[in-house]
């Protein structure tokens, strides 16, 4: 018999993935250009020329020896070092290879984070909506997570609420901007205010907070929005970056953690940290795509094909009368349901091959997210079935 915690896992095993499963099914059933999955942040835009390149550059260069072994657990150190200076050159910081590892793309930076900081009963905040792997991401290092409630006007964070729910026992929050469901940017002035009370409430408990930013969709950012980087902001900051959406390589599973020489008990938690990368078992990053992510730091996925969905999803969802904050960043919508009950708007929504993820997915019932990144086409087919549906349920 499976673990009791895994008994659990599996009654509660993630509804996108199951939405997904049952968007195969009905492919097979109604042809795939008849289904309008929206429900799997699976990048349809096709990775940049660079990264093809760079594979073929490293595999065919007969000097590069012992290209599939191992290395340091943190990573290979000239990739360490190129990642630490163009972050430098982006964003004005002084990082070296030393504050970087290397990662099994962003949810293997995060497990092996809380797996480094996290004690039983320790909690870690973060704000609805929210990527929903985050609970068991926590749970799998027997933390408790907090939830602040959504503010639902412009889903910045609640920081009021936030502010009340800092204890003695909080170690950690975790964001995520471009966040994943919304497409909202936490704002200069939010980030400015979020560490003013990370400060305030670490004077206040004699205790260290760390901030965790969860940016997987950093490159993804639309009109020019600029996102800020924590680690300027807060000393006790540890970021979590992944090339699967800002290379196109969700599969690949390359990323890596920042952690500022700044954060409290730095050399501590960058050695605690290797050692998590490797009893959890992934030894390191993958010894391939470390090489090849080192070769297209500069390189980018095309954007515009992602706005261009933006706009034609927005347009067309607003002008039916369905209501949502404009993204701006990554490439979900989070629109408000026309009846109360998201599950069954969904159910409704199945009917016609739409496949959506109901908000409570995200911590935030009534709302529902549209993952558009998918071929143009897909979208306009599935308008007139959007329009089809509100109509039936207003």
């Amino acid at each position: 018999m499976i673990s009791k915690k895994m008994q659990v896992q599996v009654q509660n095993s993630s509804i996108i993935r199951a939405m997904f499963e049952e968007g195969k099914r009905l492919a097979g059933i109604h042809g795939v250009e008849n289904v309008f999955d929206f429900s799997l942040g699976n990048p349809n835009v096709e990775a940049p020329e660079e990264v093809k390149k760079a594979i073929l550059e490293i595999v065919s260069d007969k000097d590069s020896a012992n290209i599939h072994g191992y290395m340091n657990n943190s990573g290979y150190e000239e990739v360490r070092t190129a990642i630490a200076m163009s972050i430098n050159d982006k964003f004005g910081t002084s990082f070296t290879q030393n504050n970087i590892l290397m990662t099994v793309g962003a949810a293997g930076g995060l497990n092996v984070i809380f797996k480094t900081l996290l004690n039983p009963m320790d909690e870690v905040i973060t704000f609805a909506p929210f990527f929903g792997e985050y609970r068991s991401y926590v749970a799998n290092y027997e933390g408790e997570l907090v939830i602040v409630s959504p503010n639902a006007v412009d889903f910045q964070p609640n920081l009021e609420e936030f502010k009340a729910r800092i204890t003695p026992k909080t170690k950690a929050v975790i964001i995520n901007s471009p966040n994943n469901p919304t497409g909202v940017i936490y704002s200069e002035e939010t980030i400015i205010k979020l560490s003013e009370i990370l400060r305030e409430k670490q004077k206040e408990f004699g205790t260290d907070i760390y901030l965790v930013s969860d940016e997987p969709y950093r490159e993804l950012a639309y009109d020019n929005a600029e996102v800020p980087y924590l680690s300027k902001y807060y000393a006790n900051t540890i970021i979590g970056y992944s090339f699967s959406k800002s290379l196109s390589l969700p599969g690949e599973r390359i990323g890596y953690l920042v952690i500022s020489d700044q954060a409290t008990d730095y050399e501590n938690i960058i050695s605690a940290a290797n050692i998590a990368t490797r009893i959890l078992g992934f030894v390191n990053a993958p010894s391939l795509f470390q090489r090849v992510i080192a070769k297209c730091l500069n390189a980018k996925v095309d954007i515009e094909a992602y706005n261009r969905n933006r706009e034609l999803l927005y347009n067309g969802l607003s002008s039916f009368g369905y209501q949502c904050i404009k993204p701006e960043g990554a490439f979900y919508m989070f629109v408000k349901t026309p009846i109360e009950n998201e599950v069954e708007f969904c159910n409704l929504a199945k009917k016609k091959n739409i496949l959506l993820v109901p908000g409570s997915a995200f911590g935030c019932p009534g709302y529902v997210r549209i993952a558009y990144c998918v071929a143009y086409k897909t979208i306009e087919k599935a308008l007139p079935g959007f329009k089809a549906l509100i109509e039936e349920v207003k």
